[in-house]
């Protein structure tokens, strides 16, 4: 039995499906037994294009105050060119990446039956908060023949060892003990070295880990040709993001690609979201998967100390073999309920 706590979670349906899917999510857990006090915040391109708002300072204190934080989808429809490229990337999702030390992305991966790497368990785990997302760079005569654009990778030793040392924490826990560090190091010769040097230290620490590195050429191949391979992955923020999209593919697609976005710490709220956008195209037409939401739904269970909630969950939808494409959203948020 799940305690009697309350938590209290920001929910930021967002655009396109994923109010939709969010709210399946939240009917999933209420199912579980774990109660939840919701507060919705109207945040993403339908906020934006309405008025104009992304994310103030006094919002991201709110979000301070919560246990977790549930999001949606969050982006315009394709095609859309009304909101500048960025906007809510850098104001909105980085913003609250940053602001609320959201340090690790964590994505478990687990191959459906007919995907490539069905049978397949493994997880990536990215730094969130540094690399070349982190902002450093600039333009220089911008709009002549002559612009200079540069984009940094900003690695501090800080930031790189306790994202490796979570990563080994995770991979300590695995029936094959395994982690692979990914990156460029031949190319990228500063920050590969940095990397490589923190996983040697802190793999001391770890005897009984298995320790392997792949250039993210590579391992974008053996994602492909062998994803049994891994068991935990370790990579910088842009590799991450590219690597997790291409590992949603190989099991199943992205519709079924969970995300945590930690602050392992807890000196603030984590932020559950699933991978996949907000496909405009079907919302309110009831097509959503909302598996996905489920999923993030499960890590945000777990990181709240929520176990055995988040264990059947897990099993209810490891159990699940409808056709998502008959059921619809309403069809499958039903098969999970039952199974609770």
């Amino acid at each position: 039995m799940t305690n009697q706590r309350i938590y209290r979670v920001a929910v930021l349906g967002g655009d396109g499906i994923g109010p939709e899917v969010t709210q399946a999510a939240l009917d999933v857990v209420r199912a579980a037994g774990v109660s939840i006090d919701p507060t919705p915040y109207d945040l993403g391109a339908a906020r934006y294009l309405r008025d104009g708002f992304v994310l103030d300072d006094a919002t991201l204190d709110e979000l301070r105050g919560y246990d977790a934080i549930l999001l949606g989808a969050v982006g315009p429809a394709i095609g859309d060119t009304r909101i500048p490229g960025g906007v809510l990337e850098r104001g909105l999702l980085l913003r609250m990446r940053f602001g609320l030390d959201l340090y690790i992305n964590y994505r478990p991966f687990s191959g459906v039956a007919g995907s490539i790497a069905q049978g397949c368990e493994f997880a990536i785990v990215r730094e969130n908060t540094e690399g070349p997302y982190a902002g450093e760079g600039g333009t220089l005569r911008r709009g002549t023949a002559h612009e200079i654009a540069t984009q940094g990778s900003v690695n501090t030793r800080f930031g790189v060892e306790r994202c490796v040392r979570y990563a080994f924490e995770r991979a300590a826990q695995l029936a094959r003990p395994k982690l692979t560090l990914v990156h460029k190091t031949n190319v990228l010769t500063f920050a590969g070295e940095l990397w490589s040097r923190v996983v040697a230290e802190v793999a001391v620490q770890y005897p009984n880990v298995e320790v392997d590195y792949n250039h993210v050429d590579a391992a974008c191949i053996y994602l492909v040709e062998s994803p049994g391979r891994y068991g935990v992955i370790v990579t910088d923020n842009l590799f991450g993001d590219i690597l997790s999209d291409l590992a949603g593919a190989v099991t199943g697609g992205i519709g079924y690609a969970a995300s945590a976005n930690l602050n392992p710490a807890r000196t603030g709220p984590s932020l559950f979201e699933p991978v996949h956008g907000a496909a405009h195209d079907i919302a309110g037409t009831g097509q959503a998967n909302p598996i996905a939401a489920v999923k993030s739904a499960v890590l945000m269970l777990e990181h709240l100390g929520e176990a055995e909630a988040a264990q059947r969950i897990a099993r209810a939808v490891q159990d699940f073999s409808g056709d998502v494409t008959s059921l619809g959203t309403a069809g499958i948020t039903n098969q999970l309920l039952e199974r609770l």
